[in-house]
């Protein structure tokens, strides 16, 4: 008898796609094509499942390639920067940051609290307190020349 061959193992693919924006050009295409993947079937089901999100905000999506080419992607909450600039009404982040460099925006910590209350629904976050969340935020925050103010 002939053994039968062992199963290719999955493989994880981790993307950041605007919502309701997915299409097969550069890069998902390439990414899903690499692995055997029909780039047009992603795109479908992803732009139907965020469809209730405003579109071309930026989600965080992990795919799963099987070994027999199919699929199955989980998002997640947009990133914490995308809040941040969201909320200081900025487009970008500063860049340069240190003493007497001027802050490029500014938050309070009711915005702070309220982005922290979001990424707690994220998988990776559910083990963390909502303070130690809003601390992550406050750095980022900093890190992109946002200033916090109570």
């Amino acid at each position: 008898m002939s053994k039968k061959a062992p199963a290719a193992a999955a493989s994880l693919l981790r993307l950041v796609v605007p919502a309701g924006k997915a299409t097969p050009s550069p890069p998902i295409g390439p990414a899903l094509g690499q692995r055997g993947v029909k780039s047009m079937d992603f795109c479908k089901q992803f732009n139907d499942r965020t469809k209730n999100v405003e579109a071309g905000t930026p989600l965080p999506v992990i795919i799963t390639v099987k070994g027999d080419r199919t699929f199955t992607f989980v998002t997640k909450s947009p990133p914490t920067s995308f809040f941040l600039k969201r909320a200081a009404g900025i487009e970008k982040g500063a860049t340069n940051i240190g003493q007497g460099q001027p802050f490029v925006g500014k938050v309070n910590l009711k915005q702070v609290y309220e982005i922290a209350k979001i990424k707690q629904a994220d998988d990776g976050m559910g083990h963390l307190s909502l303070k130690g969340i809003c601390s992550g935020v406050v750095g980022s925050a900093r890190s992109m020349g946002i200033e916090v103010v109570p």
